[in-house]
């Protein structure tokens, strides 16, 4: 059968290989269970070191360094730097003295070898190799005992056990709970590379993500020269977390201070300009959005967003259309988040009106400002949250004045270096900030 009358999408039937059944039927086990159930006030609980990789924003996503025994997933385009990244990693993690094993099934040695004397992480205690079997990988970790193992990637291994092809739905499940039946057995952490769909989604079953203890999206356009690390599950960390690393001739660098590298190249006194703050995770990045609204000479307006949500600024266009009065209907409205990052909070709400509005008016956003705010669909603004850590930071890049939401300002202590002022709703903002 072709395609699943369930749910409707083609190429989903997997064939597997049926058990045989034991005499007491199915779901029944001929022998006993190896431990009983035991309370949680009785179990002995040492504090481990977690194993730092020497990338700081690597580990920061982690949740502050490898906890002995996980199983992370690490999913990106093609291209993006997820074996890059890992041969870097793991070069730290050879340096602070452990020992590690690549098991690759996309690459022979020798373009292993090529790939890490590019990026100058040659290291004695870096073990590779060629394999897509299962079996063969499994015990080459028990007989090599590394201390972190890396398997790139997931959709090119195979169980002899089971008759379908490599990539395939029951193979990428059955290599998967094999690998984390070993981690969790052996208490070596696992790095899974996992293959992404067109929709940017991981390849295989969702299952997959809800397996391992950490999910990693490695993120980034090819035209941009900066990628980022973004957690969406981590049961050791923080989720939402991101690490940003610029690419370069010699692999991928970490960048320590994000929010001045998005603004370095900010244009002074320029329409369509706003500098905003978005908390990534337990961080703050200061970003700059740009708009541009230009007449249209076609009855449906263009609506061009990149790296925020187009849904989202289609609201706060009819808000502008409806409380401030701006006929936006004849004009393209186009949005960029510069450095190619992706915002998807509503604490930038207001960020994107002053943008559109600056830039219809053609007039710039007053120097040394910057906007927070979440916006209804009745014009007002919201409280967000996290308000003092993004003041903080746009202290930090030297801004001297911050719009936000009045309710936040009634709670906040007192900024000496920034001065406050405090919004209520969308007109009144945009009459202070042009």
């Amino acid at each position: 059968m072709g395609k699943c009358p369930d749910c409707g999408q083609w190429q989903t039937f997997v064939e597997e290989s049926k058990f045989p059944q034991n005499s007491k039927g199915v779901g029944s086990s001929s022998h006993a269970p190896s431990t009983g159930p035991i309370a949680l006030t009785s179990i002995e609980f040492d504090d481990e070191e977690r194993r730092t990789t020497g990338i700081k924003e690597f580990d920061r996503v982690l949740g502050g360094g490898l906890v002995p025994g996980s199983l992370v997933l690490v999913g990106g385009d093609p291209g993006i730097g997820k074996s890059t990244l890992m041969l870097q990693a793991l070069h730290g993690l050879a340096k602070n003295g452990h020992k590690v094993l690549y098991a690759s099934g996309e690459e022979s040695i020798r373009q292993l070898m090529i790939r890490s004397k590019r990026l100058s992480t040659l290291s004695p205690e870096v073990f590779v190799v060629s394999e897509t079997d299962l079996e063969s990988i499994l015990s080459m970790v028990e007989s090599c005992k590394p201390d972190v193992l890396v398997v790139d990637s997931i959709q090119t291994m195979f169980s002899g056990d089971l008759t379908s092809a490599p990539g395939s739905v029951s193979q990428v499940r059955e290599s998967a709970m094999r690998l984390m039946l070993m981690a969790k057995k052996t208490n070596i952490p696992t790095f899974l590379i996992g293959h992404v769909t067109k929709e940017g989604a991981i390849a295989g079953p969702r299952l997959l993500e809800h397996m391992v203890d950490t999910v990693l999206y490695f993120e980034g356009d090819r035209g941009h020269v900066f990628r980022i690390l973004r957690a969406v599950k981590n049961r050791f960390g923080s989720t939402n977390e991101i690490g940003v690393f610029e690419m370069k001739e010699k692999g991928l660098d970490e960048v320590s201070n994000p929010s001045a590298v998005f603004l370095s190249e900010r244009p002074a006194n320029s329409p369509g300009s706003v500098v905003t703050a978005s908390m990534e995770g337990t961080r703050p990045i200061l970003v700059e959005l740009q708009a541009l609204a230009s007449s249209t000479n076609f009855g449906t307006p263009r609506r061009t967003i990149l790296g925020l949500d187009p849904n989202r600024v289609a609201l706060l266009v009819a808000v502008m259309e409806k409380k401030l009065g701006m006929h936006l209907m004849g004009h393209d409205i186009f949005m960029n988040v510069a450095g190619g990052v992706k915002i998807d909070e509503p604490a930038v709400d207001m960020a994107i009106i002053a943008a559109i509005a600056s830039s219809f008016l053609d007039k710039p956003i007053q120097e040394g400002l910057t906007v927070l705010g979440e916006v209804g669909l009745t014009g007002e603004v919201r409280a967000i949250s996290q308000v003092e850590a993004r003041v903080a930071e746009t202290m930090k890049m030297g801004f001297t004045r911050c719009l936000v939401p009045m309710s936040n300002l009634k709670r906040m202590t007192k900024i000496k270096a920034v001065e406050l002022i405090g919004i209520k709703t969308v007109s009144e903002a945009v009459e202070f900030i042009i």
